[in-house]
C-alpha cells in the first residue's frame, strides 16, 4: 500500500509519492527527468527534453478555451539533499522513506523535497487530468536550481506562448511572491601545509570537537532568525582554545575539519580534530562544557538545542596534523569573513537585503576549501559584498572563484496576473492574499530574462524547515493550494 493512499486530491499525491522514490539531488537529475518524458509520453503531450535534462510539457486549450492566455507552470525537479548525522541512506541512489505525522508529510531523517516536488506533482496532476477547463498548458521543469539555478539559465524556451507564469517554488499559503534577491556563490581555496613530525604520543593528545544540534535552515528564507553557523561556531570555539590552551612550546594543531553540506543551506552541524598538549587534560572538557553552556545561553530561543561536546580519539598518526601557522591561518580566514545579515531593506519591512552564508567548509590533505552563498535584492550591494569576500580571502592567502550567479527578480507595479489571483483568493477564501518580496532566490529572476514581457508570480502550499531534515509538507494545505491553482487556470480573464 503506498504511504499517501487515501489523500486528497489523489493525483497529486500519487505523483508526489512517486518522485519521493526517485533520487533526484542537483546533478543527478537524468532518473527524474526520463520520469517526465516517460509521463508525457504516456498522456501524449508534446514535450521537450534539452541536454541537460530540463523538460518542457505542452497541452493544448480544452474546448472554449482556445483564445485564453497560455499559462505557464514553473518548478525544478531536483531538491536539496541533507540528512541527520548517523543516517544510512545515499541519497545519490535510494528513495526516501516518508511518512504521515497528523496534517504533515515528512521523511525519515532526510529532506522530504517538497521544495520542489509539490510544483511537478501538481503540474502533473493537472496535465493528466482530461475533466479540467484550461487554456494552453506549459509546464517547465528545470534542473539544477538549487545550485545556482543552471537549468533555468540554459533552458531554451522559444517554444512556449506564454506570458503569464506561476511558479510553484514558494513555501507559505495565502501569499504570492512577486520579488526575489539576487545572488551567486563564492568558492574560496586556502593552501594548507601539514607538518613531517608525527604527532608525539607522550605530549599530544588528540581530540574531536563536534559542534550540532542546530536548527540550520534556508540561507534566504531563514538567514534572519538568529540561528548559529555551526562553522563559524566551531571556529569561534577552536580560536578560543588556541588562545587558552597553545604555548611557545606545544601549539594547537588542526588534523580535520568538516561542516555543512550546501552552500545555501545554513550549516547544522561542523566536527575538528584537534592535537592540543597533554598537559590540557582535564581543563580542555571542562572549557568545553563551559562553552556548551554559553553558546546554550546565547541561542536559548533562536537555536535551543545547540550542542557543543568533545572526546579523545586514538592517534593513528594519520592524517599528518597542519602546522600551528597553517591552522592559526584557517581560522583567521573563518573568522574574518562575515556571515548572516549584513544590511535590511530601507523598502520593503523586514525583508533582508543583503546577506552571506558560509555553507560548506572541508579540510583536505593539503587545502581548506570554503563555499560561500552571496545574496542581495540590490545589485550593487550583491557586487559590494561580493568583492569584500573576495578581498578578505585573497589577503589570508585564498585563491577565490565564482560562479551561479543569478538576477534578482525586480518587482513588476503592472501584473494582470497578480490581479487575478488576488480576486480569486478574496472570492474563494474571504480574505486578502499577500503580495511580499523574498531574500531566497528564485528562477523568476532569470526566466523573465528569457521571456519578453514575463507576468510572473509565485506561490505554493506551507511547507515548513525547508533544507533541513526537519521539512514538512501541510496535507490540508497542499490541497487548497493545488484547488485554487485549478480554479485560476479555469477562470477566463
Amino acid at each position: 500500500m503506498n504511504v499517501l493512499e487515501g489523500l486528497e486530491p489523489k493525483r497529486v499525491f500519487t505523483y508526489f509519492e512517486e518522485l519521493t522514490r526517485i533520487p533526484r539531488p542537483s546533478y543527478h537529475e537524468k532518473a527524474v527527468s526520463d520520469y517526465l518524458v516517460a509521463f508525457a509520453k504516456e498522456h501524449d503531450l508534446k514535450y521537450y527534453q534539452d541536454d541537460i535534462f530540463n523538460v518542457i510539457m505542452i497541452k493544448e486549450a480544452s474546448a472554449g478555451y482556445e483564445d485564453e492566455p497560455p499559462v505557464i507552470l514553473q518548478g525544478h525537479m531536483d531538491m536539496v539533499c541533507e540528512k541527520d548525522e548517523g543516517v544510512d541512506k545515499d541519497m545519490e541512489r535510494e528513495g526516501l522513506d516518508i511518512f504521515i505525522d497528523g496534517d504533515f508529510i515528512k521523511a525519515r531523517g532526510t529532506t522530504l523535497g517538497g521544495d520542489d516536488g509539490v510544483a511537478v506533482a501538481m503540474a502533473l496532476a493537472i496535465l493528466s487530468d482530461d475533466t479540467l477547463s484550461h487554456p494552453r498548458i506549459e509546464f517547465v521543469c528545470t534542473v539544477s536550481e538549487e545550485v545556482g539555478m543552471d537549468g533555468a539559465r540554459g533552458i531554451d524556451l522559444s517554444s512556449l506562448k506564454g506570458r503569464r507564469l506561476i511558479n510553484i517554488d514558494s513555501e507559505s499559503e495565502g501569499e504570492i511572491l512577486a520579488s526575489c534577491a539576487g545572488g551567486g556563490t563564492v568558492d574560496i581555496t586556502l593552501p594548507a601545509d601539514r607538518q613531517t613530525m608525527p604527532i608525539a604520543p607522550a605530549t599530544d593528545s588528540v581530540i574531536k570537537i563536534s559542534v550540532g544540534g542546530l536548527l540550520g535552515g534556508h540561507s534566504g528564507d531563514e538567514i534572519d532568525k538568529g540561528r548559529a553557523n555551526a562553522i563559524h561556531t566551531l571556529a569561534e570555539i577552536i580560536a578560543e582554545a588556541d588562545d587558552k590552551f597553545s604555548s611557545n612550546d606545544a601549539r594547537l594543531r588542526l588534523l580535520t575539519l568538516k561542516g555543512g553540506g550546501k552552500d545555501n543551506a545554513i550549516p547544522r552541524a561542523a566536527e575538528a580534530v584537534i592535537v592540543i598538549p597533554k598537559s590540557a587534560g582535564e581543563s580542555f572538557a571542562e572549557f568545553i562544557g563551559q562553552k556548551n553552556e554559553a553558546l546554550k545561553s546565547i541561542y536559548a530561543v533562536a537555536d535551543p538545542d545547540i550542542s557543543v561536546v568533545c572526546e579523545t580519539i586514538k592517534n593513528t598518526g594519520e592524517p599528518a596534523p597542519l602546522t600551528a601557522d597553517a591552522t592559526k591561518n584557517i581560522i583567521r580566514l573563518i573568522l574574518s569573513l562575515p556571515d548572516g545579515v549584513q544590511r535590511m531593506s530601507d523598502d520593503i519591512k523586514d525583508l533582508v537585503e543583503t546577506s552571506l552564508n558560509l555553507g560548506i567548509a572541508v579540510l583536505s590533505e593539503e587545502a581548506l576549501s570554503l563555499v560561500v552563498s552571496v545574496r542581495s535584492s540590490v545589485g550593487a550591494a550583491y557586487e559590494a559584498l561580493k568583492k569584500k569576500v573576495i578581498y578578505i580571502a585573497a589577503s589570508n592567502g585564498a585563491t577565490v572563484s565564482c560562479h551561479g550567479e543569478y538576477p534578482a527578480w525586480e518587482y513588476r507595479a503592472d501584473s494582470p496576473l497578480r490581479e487575478k489571483m488576488a480576486g480569486l483568493y478574496k472570492e474563494m477564501y474571504g480574505k486578502e492574499l499577500a503580495v511580499r518580496a523574498i531574500h531566497a532566490g528564485l528562477e523568476c529572476g532569470i526566466l523573465s530574462g528569457k521571456i519578453r514581457d514575463l507576468d510572473a508570480v509565485s506561490m505554493g502550499p506551507d511547507i515548513y524547515d525547508i533544507h533541513t531534515p526537519k521539512e514538512r509538507l501541510s496535507i490540508s494545505s497542499m490541497k487548497r493550494t493545488y484547488e485554487y491553482i485549478v480554479k485560476l487556470i479555469g477562470t477566463k480573464d
